[in-house]
């Protein structure tokens, strides 16, 4: 029997006339042939099928919030302050008329937080949420530049105060002036040895009757001890890493200084410890 140019098996006749049980292949065949008729039916329908099946179908614009929705969304959330409740950002409240002046805020999360407020004698104090500020006035909550007062049962509010200018800042760089740290190294370029020699005086220091170094001392102008990096008060405890223990290590730094030498001082000034390299010329 041929069946699309397949030849299949023709049954066997049994005794009794009953007919054998298809083999294991041809089952596996017609298996096969009605999953390739169904799948082609499937790639069928969706060729013919139109595409607007749904109706006009247009995908969902994108919901956008109204701008008030948006900023009181905003105002609620702290960014750099997750933990915090949300409460603290709503600012519904009377602004108060008590003669209550604020200068800093300082939130906590939890809710918590301190202020300082003064009166109206102008002394300030420190006040936690939940202190009393004045008799019926407590400090109810503290947010980034307000707190909240609770007056007699009602909510008012408390700015800092922000009607003043803000200072320029050619006026601020004026009044603070940049001062240069106190270096390391010596303030110019290399000193001559006879300038050192007579610029500069090193003498033993005595502490609780020993030698704890050598004092420096200006002589003349003082130009060559502020060139060598020196400052009134300065006192050399070691050269070139060794500690000074008495009168001979002045006699030691005397011998180093040399045309073309580098001397590496350690000098206390004040409560530091600070390096110095005194180059000098050759």
């Amino acid at each position: 029997m041929r069946f699309g140019g397949i030849t299949l098996p023709r049954p066997l006749a049994k005794p009794g006339n009953a007919l054998a049980l298809p083999s294991l292949h041809t089952v596996l065949w017609w298996a096969l042939a009605v999953i390739i008729a169904f799948l082609g039916a499937a790639l069928l329908w969706a060729l013919i099928t139109p595409v607007s099946s749904l109706g006009n179908w247009r995908p969902q614009g994108v919901r956008m919030m109204s701008p008030a929705a948006r900023a009181a969304l905003f105002a609620s959330v702290d960014p750099f302050n997750r933990s915090a409740p949300a409460a603290q950002a709503e600012t519904s409240g009377a602004v108060t008329s008590l003669a209550l002046t604020l200068f800093a805020t300082r939130a906590t999360p939890g809710g918590g937080g301190t202020a300082i407020i003064a009166g109206g004698d102008g002394l300030q104090q420190v006040y936690r949420v939940g202190a009393e500020v004045q008799p019926g006035v407590t400090l109810a909550a503290v947010a980034f530049d307000h707190v909240e007062l609770a007056h007699n049962g009602a909510k008012e509010l408390l700015y800092l105060d922000q009607s003043g200018a803000a200072p320029e800042a050619a006026k601020v760089v004026a009044a603070n002036p940049v001062v240069p740290p106190l270096g390391a190294g010596p303030a110019g370029g290399a000193v001559s040895v006879e300038a050192l020699r007579s610029g500069v005086n090193f003498g033993p220091r005595a502490e609780g009757g020993r030698i704890v170094g050598l004092e420096v001392l200006s002589s003349g102008d003082g130009s060559t001890f502020r060139a060598a990096g020196f400052q009134p008060g300065d006192v050399i405890q070691a050269i070139d890493g060794k500690p000074v223990t008495g009168a001979p290590d002045a006699a030691v730094l005397s011998a180093a200084i040399r045309p073309g030498a580098s001397i590496s001082v350690t000098v206390k000034r004040g409560d530091r410890q600070l390096p110095l390299a005194i180059t000098l010329a050759p």
